[in-house]
């Protein structure tokens, strides 16, 4: 199976869920199962290749030029996360469905539970970094919602949000760090970047990407100083816990160290910052993890501790630290998931986590106590269980790493971690299910079905296995370690075995579990202690922090922005004319190389009408039918110019658009009053003056200078001039980028048009149904109205320019692919003649005449303009591609036929809709309480010989 399918295929299934738990919960999870075994499956499927010491890849190039490409690659790291990945996801869906009370949506957990199964997947297969970053996001939004799942918990949604925090900012980190990698590996795609281990350490850059880099692998794996999100992340169900703790969210960072290893490692900065680190988590988990009443939250800080303890292991940068990585990997994700689960049957059973509650459970739950012991006692590192292998082995890399200073302070700090951590391990085993059987008991408690207690056997089993034979896990370690080290160093020789002699790691070991059950017994008189002790509380801190960057946020927010437009532009204003004179006085500008011609009369006249449309705009903007009529004529002086320098399409657009936009602006001004109130002081109002005179002389200015001087490179438009004929069949070269060069754009146009017309009648639809519509109904008007509000003169004048109007705009569409034109002129054409007679006979008269709905004709221009894109496909060419070829026909002339037109139609159907919907609805909230509908087109009608009075 393609490796681009195994990614695919949870995101795919995560549409099953929601319409299979309609069929009941057991179809919801077997179908949830079977998406992910199938999963599992076509990973599995690649593994001979993988076996052969191929390198399976599969690849779509998306977007070359930036880098971006779905490529993805199956070498012996991957494919390890990925089984446990799918695999474990397995036991986790089967676990969840007897979990999960039939109060909890299933479909809605399952859906997210396979987003981020698909997210985690894509990780860690992914080969170009910046799909990797995206995945990893990824994890970061559903875990969200998986944390989250129980809305109706307080520290579900606080757990939630403190993780997407600290793993969404760990994120924004780790997008820069791997972009400066990727920028000096001279590539994005990770098989490139792991060939370049001398650039990148040599690079000038390298520490940067590497503290930016290890940021967001410890923020995602809890190392200190971010550790503290994962315990809260604890009041997700049980299932989620397990999950995340045993083999997904948490391992994404120690993934990406491990992939990352053999390029970053080795230096002084990796040792110190990812050992240390490592180190500091290790003690201070455990210690923490062991005066936790909370099963689930012991768990976690235990999670916090073990995620260290691999931390350190890669930052020593030994072949051997790597290889005893990979194993306990192996082995934290068997025991942790047991445990999570098994916490989550006594939760389950008994109602509560609290071990202070709990009890002698080994009496009433014996195949849940053997289970949870039997992984306890594994990460307690005790002989014939597999943590003890990996603790060992964790020791002997300790006892040859020295930190801060003195040689025997690293393994002192190990065998303490050791220590605590055997420490809570007895505890969960002795203060649970050991001791007298209690009466008190939340909910009488027993062994749950098998449904729940089969999971965490599984892993219990396997745990027992490599701890007994290890050597069975020894290929696949020493085979992942190869890929981990790459050409780096050599997998070392140390063979996987319960007994190595009497070591120092031994003795070690046994003062660490000697002093975990003298911990044990010492646990009141130590709690008292823990108890009463200060400390620093991480979430008090962070919720400090986060509160503090909400006030200044706010300060800033309300201080810059509130709600003044005017403010909002005199920022924006001074900044940019502030950074272009920098940028003016410190550049060369020169005069540049371009000849200025003399102006000429008819320019001098047309800039000076301007310029006094302008002046008086600035006197008179108070008025604002005054303002419409002088920003109509700056419209209208703004198209003279552009027929003056030759851009016909543009003069016939903004002439076009000048007039539909009076007409609407008229309708609205209908609701407002004359004039607008005086809200600035003079002083304010000779600020904004400045600010304004500055941003235009800035902006004229810059014009300028660009107008003089020659492209530095050569200009898009004389690839378009080249193409226009010969690449889209047309030789108006506007029209051609429309429909052609530039027709996504045009028709992601067209649909904001159609869908800002729709606002505008939705709108009004909610004026005129709520309590606003009293009030525009018995309005009085400022001003006395004409009584001929039909006059004869006005309508006959329409009626008569109406078909030379649709002349004119159908003659603008045909020819608009060789000659200035096009369907948005055309449209904009035929809705100036049908404007014309909504004003000369009123919107009663002309809406009765109405035949087809605006919507509909916006919809269908919207659609035909897509079905003409959608045909490119059928010819082999992409979206949108044009097409054209030339006919003859009996006495005519041969002629071109391009399927551009049918986008024109598009076009053209789709602004004339829009336009015709706004001034409908405008027009219905003209209406007033004493006007009748007219019957008639005009109120004076000789041929009648009578008069109608009042017609809206």
């Amino acid at each position: 199976m393609s490796l681009i399918l195994v990614v695919l295929m949870p995101f795919l299934g995560a549409l099953l869920p929601p319409i299979l738990v309609q069929a009941g919960r057991r179809t919801c999870a077997l179908g949830t199962l079977s998406v992910t075994v199938l999963a599992l499956v076509g990973l599995v499927s690649n593994f001979p290749a993988l076996l052969s010491g191929e390198t399976v890849t599969a690849r779509i190039d998306w977007l070359p030029e930036l880098g971006l490409n779905v490529t993805f690659f199956l070498d012996p790291l991957g494919a390890f996360f990925a089984s446990l990945i799918l695999g474990i996801g397995c036991l986790i869906i089967v676990y969840g469905r007897y979990y999960l009370s039939r109060n909890d949506d299933m479909g809605e957990f399952f859906t997210y539970l396979l987003l981020f199964q698909g997210a985690m997947v894509g990780i860690v297969l992914s080969d170009n970094i910046l799909l990797l970053l995206i995945f990893w996001e990824l994890t970061s939004l559903s875990s969200f919602l998986l944390i989250g799942y129980w809305k109706h918990l307080k520290e579900g949604r606080q757990g939630a949000r403190m993780a997407l925090t600290v793993t969404g900012m760990g994120g924004l980190a780790l997008i820069g760090g791997m972009l400066i990698l990727g920028n000096i590996a001279g590539s994005y795609d990770l098989t490139e970047i792991l060939q370049n281990r001398e650039a990148i350490q040599s690079s000038d850059l390298y520490l940067p990407a590497l503290i930016l880099i290890l940021i967001g692998c410890f923020t995602k794996s809890a190392q200190f100083p971010f550790h503290f999100w994962l315990p809260h992340a604890m009041a997700a169900p049980t299932p989620v816990s397990a999950y995340l703790h045993s083999a997904t969210m948490v391992k994404a960072g120690i993934f990406l160290m491990a992939r990352l290893w053999p390029v970053l490692s080795g230096s002084e900065a990796w040792f110190w910052l990812v050992t240390g680190a490592g180190l500091i988590t290790v003690v201070l988990g455990a210690v923490i993890a062991f005066f936790k009443h909370d099963l689930k939250a012991l768990l976690a800080f235990s999670t916090v501790s073990h995620l260290g303890l691999i931390t350190m292991l890669l930052g020593t940068g030994t072949a051997f630290g790597a290889m005893t990585a990979i194993f306990h990997i192996l082995n934290h994700a068997t025991f942790k998931a047991a445990l999570f689960m098994s916490a989550g049957i006594v939760d389950h059973e008994a109602h509560t986590r609290d071990i202070r509650k709990l009890g002698g459970l080994r009496h009433l739950m014996p195949v849940t106590a053997t289970i949870a012991t039997v992984a306890a006692l594994s990460m307690a590192g005790i002989p014939l269980f597999n943590g003890f292998v990996s603790k060992e082995m964790w020791l002997e890399e300790a006892l040859h790493t020295e930190l801060f200073g003195p040689h025997w302070l690293v393994p002192a700090l190990a065998t303490f971690g050791a220590l605590f951590s055997a420490a809570y391990s007895f505890r969960f085993i002795f203060h649970t299910f050991f001791g007298k059987t209690r009466d008190d008991y939340p909910s009488h408690p027993h062994d749950p079905n098998f449904g729940m207690w089969l999971p965490p056997a599984f892993l219990a089993t396997l745990v027992v296995i490599i701890g007994c034979a290890p050597f069975l896990a020894e290929p696949l370690v020493k085979f992942v370690t190869a890929a981990v080290l790459g050409t780096t160093a050599e997998v070392p020789s140390y063979h996987l075995a319960i007994w190595h002699g009497l070591k120092p790691p031994l003795y070690l070991s046994g003062v660490a579990v000697a002093g975990g059950i003298l911990l044990l017994l010492l646990h009141r008189f130590l709690q008292k202690g823990w108890d009463v002790t200060p400390r620093p509380e991480a979430k008090t801190i962070f919720d400090g922090i986060v509160g503090g960057a909400v006030w200044v946020a706010r300060r800033v927010t309300c201080g810059l922005h509130d709600g003044s437009f005017t403010r909002f532009a005199a920022i924006l204003v001074v900044f940019v004319v502030a950074a272009g004179t920098y940028a003016f006085v410190t550049g060369e500008a020169g005069m540049g190389s371009r000849v200025v011609y003399p102006p000429t009369a008819v320019a001098v006249a047309t800039w000076a009408m301007l310029v006094a449309a302008t002046g008086f705009l600035v006197f008179k903007h108070r008025n604002r039918l005054a303002a419409l009529i002088l920003i109509a004529i700056v419209g209208l002086i703004v198209s003279v110019g552009f027929a003056y320098f030759s851009a016909p399409d543009l003069a016939m657009t903004q002439i076009s658009v000048e007039v539909v936009t009076v007409v609407l602006m008229l309708l609205a001004l209908n609701f407002l009053p004359q004039e607008t109130p005086v809200e600035s002081g003079a002083g304010r109002r000779l600020r904004d003056g400045l600010i304004a005179v500055a941003g235009g002389v800035g902006a004229g200015m810059l014009a300028f200078y660009m107008l003089v001087r020659d492209f530095v490179e050569s200009p898009i438009s004389e690839y378009h001039l080249a193409n226009s004929y010969k690449g889209g069949g047309g030789t108006n070269v506007v029209n051609v980028i429309l429909v052609d060069f530039r027709g996504f754009d045009t028709f992601g146009e067209i649909i904001v048009l159609g869908i800002a017309a729709l606002v505008i009648f939705a709108l009004t639809e909610a004026l005129m149904g709520g309590p606003v519509r009293a009030r525009l109904l018995n309005r009085e008007p400022q001003t006395r109205l004409a009584g001929d509000r039909h006059p004869l003169m006005m309508v006959v004048l329409t009626r008569v320019i109406m078909p030379v109007l649709l002349l004119i705009g159908i003659y603008i569409f045909l020819r608009g692919h060789n000659l200035p034109g096009g369907g948005f002129i055309a449209g904009l054409v035929v809705a100036v003649a049908i404007v014309q007679q909504y004003m000369a006979s009123g919107f009663a008269w002309a809406s009765d005449r109405q035949r087809y709905p605006y919507h509909g004709i916006v919809g269908a221009g919207v659609l035909i303009a897509g079905l003409t894109g959608i045909g490119a496909w059928f010819t082999g060419h992409e979206f949108l591609t044009s097409s054209f070829t030339y006919i003859k026909l009996p006495l005519l002339e041969e002629f071109e036929v391009a399927s551009a037109m049918g986008f024109d139609l598009g076009v053209f159907l789709a602004v004339l809709g829009a336009v015709l919907l706004s001034l409908e609805s405008f027009s219905r909230m003209a209406r007033r309480a004493h006007d009748t509908d007219n019957e008639h087109a005009m109120d004076i009608d000789p041929s009648r010989g009578t008069t109608n009075e009042g017609g809206a």
